[in-house]
Order: structure tokens, then sequence, then C-alpha cells
């Protein structure tokens, strides 16, 4: 059962996962459907994106919790409809070709996967998201092609139990409040929380200190390691030599060329 798990884990040097962080975010405005279809023309094998639910229960594509940063206008995600939210332009801060850009819901997200893509959607709001967003992913006919992350624990544990089909990564910054909150002061702390709630595997922070030991001792138990966020060629093929399955990163056309060289 072990060598039939791990055959599909990548080997150190193998080919690796490029997957694009908010979509083409370093070329388009993030978490919008220009960078999601860019992030598919240059060549990415999966897309991220992050979500909010607005209050009339809408799954809606941004990372923030609210609308200043991306927007210009302070608002609140969790305490707007949607209808507000599509007032609002989502693209004019990265320049004025994407001005009239506007967040988009996870169902226009999903409708631009390609077949053999995968969309991963990394769950930023309250964990009572997960019956709305099981019911987008089953209607939108994809949800074999989506992968689950978060950084709270209990969310991706408890999507990980709801949805035990999908693919579900708990998202690990290294940070001291992290290591606080849940009580990691080793690899193995963070092994055992991973195998506790029957996840997948972990999506780090590319420079945490662990990171290399990780994907060997992940791959061992049959689950897989991510990392985030990658812009460096040098740094991009240090980890896929280290045997991560996949490298997030904002130029997915770039580190794929860099890969290859």
């Amino acid at each position: 059962m072990l060598a039939a798990a791990l055959a599909w884990l990548p080997l150190s040097g193998a080919a690796v996962e490029i997957v694009a962080h908010r979509g083409a975010s370093y070329d388009a405005p993030e978490n919008t459907l220009p960078a999601v279809e860019l992030g598919w023309e240059q060549g990415a094998d999966a897309v991220e994106v992050d979500i909010h639910q607005t209050s009339d229960g809408n799954v809606v594509a941004i990372h923030d919790r609210d609308t200043r940063r991306v927007t210009g206008k302070l608002g609140v995600v969790a305490e707007m409809r949607l209808d507000q939210l599509l007032l609002l332009d989502a693209g004019a801060w990265k320049g004025a070709q994407w001005s009239g850009t506007r967040i988009p819901t996870l169902e226009q997200v999903l409708e631009t996967v390609l077949p053999g893509k995968t969309l991963v959607v990394e769950i930023k709001c309250p964990r009572d998201v997960l019956p709305e967003l099981e019911r987008v992913l089953d209607a939108s006919g994809k949800r074999e092609q989506v992968m689950l992350i978060a950084f709270d624990y209990d969310t991706i544990s408890e999507a990980k139990q709801r949805m035990p089909d999908r693919p579900c990564y708990w998202l690990y910054g290294f940070s001291e409040s992290e290591a606080a909150t849940y009580a990691v002061r080793s690899q193995d702390d963070l092994l055992e929380r991973v195998q506790r709630a029957a996840l997948d595997g972990l999506d780090v922070r590319h420079s945490g200190p662990w990171t290399a030991g990780l994907a060997d001792a992940l791959r061992k138990l049959g689950k897989a390691l991510y990392v985030y966020t990658v812009n460096d060629a040098e740094q991009a093929r240090r980890l896929r030599d280290v045997g991560v399955a996949g490298i997030t990163t904002d130029r997915p056309a770039f580190l794929r060329k860099a890969l290859a060289e």
C-alpha cells in the first residue's frame, strides 16, 4: 500500500508542479480572472486562489479580509453582499490596463480550470464556509480538480473530514505565533499533526528551518510537501532537487523556464 502511495510523489531531481500564486500575480492583479487565466496561459500546473465568504453566503476570490489594499475602498468582505463587492475595481491598483477588473466568485474561477489542471483553494475565512464551498465544488463538476489548503489547522482538518476525497494540505509559515498556537517545536510535531488529521501533506514557507528534511520525511509517509512563495530560479532548483512536490510562485512562466534549463 505504501509503495503504491509513494509512486506519484516526486523523487529528488524529478519534475515539480508549478503553482501560480493568486494566479500569475506578478503580471496581473492577484485573485482576479485575468490573473487566473494568465496562470494557465503561462503553463502553470495549478493556480492558487484565496477565498472569503460574503454576508449573503457567496464564496469570492480575495486574499485580505477587507477590500482596501486591492480596491482602494475599505469594506470587510464578510460584512458585504456580493453585489456590493462587484461595484469595486480590483484591478486598477496594478495598472491602468486592468481598470474595471472585478473580484470574482469561486464559481467563475472554477469555470477557467482546464482539463488536467488543478485549482488550489486557500481557505482564509472561518470554517463556516465549508458547506457552501463543497456545494460550489460539486455544482462546478470540477471537484476532482481541486486541492484545499489553510493556515488554520482546525479548518483544514474539518475540510478533510468533510471532503476526504480532496487533497488537503496544512499551510505552515514557521512563525513564532504558529509555533506557540500549535505547540510545534520540531519537524516531528508537524508530521504528527499531518497524520492526526489524515492530511495529504504540508505547504510551508520555502525558507523554513526544516523544509528540506520535511520533503523526505513526508515522502516516507506517503505524503507530499509544497512550498511557497518562490520567485528566484536558484531557490526553485534547490527545492526541486530535495524533492518537493510543488512550488508556488508569482511568476509561473519564468520559473518553468528556469527549471527547464
